[in-house]
């Protein structure tokens, strides 16, 4: 059995053939990465949703509590009980 020399066109075909399949690889081994990163970064902002739903859930399921009630009377409304003495302070 005698092998054939291959010729200097073959060679240059199966070089070429090499330098794309690892310039290819290095492109996917990019994307890939990139796509970690990006599903990583959506996670992130899923679970902060998910920690913002459950405080909307625990808002609606006390909103009738009565010390809820005040607390929002009293941060956001600005009310105040009856004979009850606010104090501000103006130095600042």
């Amino acid at each position: 059995m005698t092998f054939k020399r291959t010729g200097l066109i073959t060679k240059i075909v199966i070089l070429a053939i090499i330098v794309y399949a690892g310039i290819t690889l290095v492109s996917l081994k990019v994307q890939v990465s990139d796509a970690r990163a990006q599903r990583d970064e959506l996670q992130t902002g899923v679970d902060g949703e998910l920690q913002k739903n459950t405080e909307l859930q625990y808002a609606i399921d006390h909103s009738t509590d009565p010390d809820t009630l005040e607390d929002i009377a009293r941060s956001k409304l600005g009310l105040v009980k009856p004979g009850e003495k606010i104090f501000y302070d103006v130095n600042n």
